[in-house]
């Protein structure tokens, strides 16, 4: 775990502010090494084209839980190709899975929503800490719009949950409309889930798509309620 450091007062931020001024403020606040998480989905994407000038002054990593879609690999090669990144893959203990796995099964998440923090924390979140071990501050694809959970979010926030790192969220403010159109016009790799009916896109088995009229995130472990639909990566 990264060890916990002083920050300057935090700058606040209309919500038009430019991605890359956000980006830029963060950079100078956190005054140290950086990373990037990618899920490769649309707004981590996006958010990787904006920041194509500055991936010399990031690493990019990613969470490999062992239940991701084929897709989501497909659109991780074109991206490390496209980008010229060498993604650093995190993956979860091996002795923890098979635990997990031995002990309640193959769908415990399906069971309740503490089973399912459970596997998340296995799957995710250890190796989220193990991820962000030695940097100053990560840079997240994190909207507003995305859900109830995350409408209070700050583009600079602490991050206490990960031993007090600087937390960059540049896209804060952006509507889904900003990052569908931003993708089409500068030609962005995009998961071909996305196009099935799948706006948010997590592991196989916790992911469907959405039907018309559904919230985006809808289709993120459908059987809980949308203010338990985080997995532990962004608990303030």
């Amino acid at each position: 775990m990264s060890r916990a450091k002083t920050f300057p007062a935090l700058p606040t931020f209309c919500p038009d502010a430019d991605p890359l001024e956000i980006f830029r403020a963060g950079l100078a606040a956190a005054n140290g090494p950086m990373t990037l998480a990618c899920s490769f989905s649309i707004d981590d994407v996006v958010l990787i084209d904006l920041l194509k000038n500055h991936l010399k002054e990031l690493t990019v990593f990613a969470l490999d839980t062992g239940r991701l879609p084929e897709e989501t690999y497909e659109v991780a090669e074109t991206v490390s190709q496209r980008y010229g990144i060498a993604i650093q893959w995190y993956f979860p203990e091996r002795a923890a899975v098979e635990q997990l796995e031995r002990e309640k099964g193959l769908f415990s998440f399906r069971e309740s929503v503490a089973n399912r923090k459970e596997c998340c924390f296995v799957r995710k979140v250890e190796p989220l800490h193990r991820a962000l071990s030695g940097f100053a501050g990560w840079v997240t694809g994190l909207r507003r719009a995305q859900s109830v959970t995350r409408e209070e979010l700050a583009p600079l926030e602490i991050d206490s949950a990960n031993g007090g790192l600087l937390k960059i969220s540049p896209l804060l403010y952006w509507s889904d409309d900003q990052v569908t159109n931003y993708a089409s016009e500068n030609r962005v790799p995009v998961n071909r889930l996305h196009r099935e009916g799948y706006p948010s896109i997590g592991c196989a088995p916790c992911t469907r798509a959405v039907q018309p009229g559904e919230h985006p995130r809808a289709g993120r472990w459908w059987w809980e309620g949308p203010e338990h639909k985080e997995c532990g990566l962004h608990k303030r």
